[in-house]
């Protein structure tokens, strides 16, 4: 099953922290799945769907070999996934993140004139990113 929004707007979580958008820190060792998502969407803007993100994060972090990524993606999505609204980007580091029609994705800053423009936007379908408490 698919994660891929198209033309919607997800909104950091109300109970987010961060009141701009922060770097994710790097980690000891292995690099979060923040600063994984993080590096991806902020270096190709556009560029990837959810669930290319997703995949790509779980590719990294489990080693996953060149020659087995179309098998491996496949497994992967044999099962649910969570979307980009449990992201630790827009719960915890203060991201928004714009699906486009296409469903390609980039990262937006809380407090930035484009995040506002987007939050704001009534072509888009809105939600939040999900709230790290109940």
């Amino acid at each position: 099953m698919s994660t891929d929004y198209r033309n919607v707007f997800i909104e950091a979580a109300p109970d987010c922290p961060a009141t701009e958008g922060e770097e994710p820190p790097a980690g000891r060792g292995n690099p979060t799945v923040a600063r994984l998502q993080y590096e991806l969407l902020s270096q190709a803007p556009y560029e990837m769907s959810s669930d290319d993100v997703l995949f790509a994060v779980h590719a990294a972090r489990t080693g996953v070999p060149p020659s087995e990524m179309d098998e491996a993606r496949a497994a992967f999505f044999a099962k649910d996934q969570a979307c980009l609204r449990a992201s630790p980007l827009g719960k915890r580091y203060g991201w928004g993140t714009h699906h486009d029609g296409e469903g390609r994705v980039a990262l937006y800053g809380v407090g930035t004139v484009e995040y506002e423009r987007l939050a704001r936007d009534p072509n888009l379908a809105h939600k939040a990113a999900m709230k790290s408490r109940r």
